[in-house]
């Protein structure tokens, strides 16, 4: 560029970073790109944050899995962090089966009671309830 066409506060010098001979702007180029990766590299990184809850229940086969999933979207789209901390406790600590001791008493129990045989049906009884069909016209 020649000194003609500077502004006339400019200095004399000014440094190539800023204009290249071309009229481009290099450092303004590379903040712009900077700035863009930047943003897509923090989207990327919030967006895996909020599915560890998920991977996490997925990999141990959770019973609550969709619990977590739940409770991590609400934390998503509320920006609610209580929401994610529960999604984490639910996703790392197995909940007690209550009701398996429950069910293996009944199954016990029921082994106990005598077995009842079904006397076999003789004639279809059904037949004998069904409603009469009117009669078919002509």
């Amino acid at each position: 560029m020649s000194t003609a066409e500077l502004h006339p506060m400019a200095t004399g010098h000014i440094p190539s970073y800023v204009v290249q001979a071309d009229g481009s702007d290099f450092l303004f180029t590379f903040m712009v790109v900077f700035t863009v990766a930047l943003i897509i590299l923090i989207g990327v990184a919030y967006f895996t944050l909020h599915s560890i809850p998920e991977k996490i229940a997925h990999e141990s086969n959770h019973p609550q899995f969709q619990l977590v999933g739940i409770l991590a979207l609400l934390a998503l789209f509320t920006h609610n962090g209580l929401f994610w901390v529960a999604a984490i406790l639910v996703a790392g600590f197995q909940f007690p089966d209550f009701a398996a001791p429950l069910r293996s008493i009944a199954d016990a129990i029921r082994s106990l009671a005598p077995q009842r045989t079904l006397d076999p049906v003789v004639e279809d009884t059904a037949a004998e309830y069904a409603e009469p069909t009117a009669p078919q016209e002509q």
